[in-house]
């Protein structure tokens, strides 16, 4: 389960000829609860990005969510309050400092975005970064009953969910 302080960033990604935006939500201990690529970085994008984060199995209702100072957000914010997606009781945190935590959690989708150059379709750039953030939450811990650290159980664990060997 995550924790109930959220933080929630957006970063760029190269699909094709054009730049898509890439929201994430991770809790204050660094766990992923949510990601969705999007084409646009605007108010709608945030409340669909909100939407899609509240129906998350493994997260808690937020008590804060902090973001950046981008104009989007507090609109999408009090949209999303009206429309009973997110808690009357939550309150929104704009801050510079604490997004910290989402922008170090970037550079995991970024070096292997870096890797590939760029990505030819807007479907295979949403399906590899779902795959790069599978990984990547299974390597922190947030499978249960299974050790980041454990190797062999991981490769176990990917093993009996796709049928590949890891």
């Amino acid at each position: 389960m995550s924790g109930t302080s959220y933080r929630v960033d957006e970063t760029y990604v190269k699909v094709g000829r054009e730049w898509k935006y890439l929201y994430r939500a991770v809790d204050k201990d660094g766990n992923t609860i949510e990601f969705r690529l999007t084409a646009k970085r605007d108010i709608s994008a945030v409340k669909r990005f909100f939407q899609k984060m509240m129906r998350a199995d493994h997260r808690r209702l937020p008590f804060s969510i902090s973001v950046d100072k981008h104009a989007s957000y507090p609109d999408a914010f009090a949209g999303s309050q009206e429309e009973k997606v997110l808690p009357f009781d939550c309150r929104l945190r704009r801050t510079k400092y604490l997004a910290n935590i989402v922008e170090q959690d970037h550079r995991f989708i970024r070096r292997r975005w870096r890797a590939m150059q760029t990505f030819r379709s807007f479907n295979t750039a949403e399906r590899t970064i779902e795959g790069i953030e599978a990984l990547h939450m299974l390597h922190k811990g947030q499978v249960k009953r299974l050790n980041g650290k454990d190797a062999v159980g991981q490769a176990q664990f990917v093993r009996s969910l796709f049928g590949i060997a890891a």
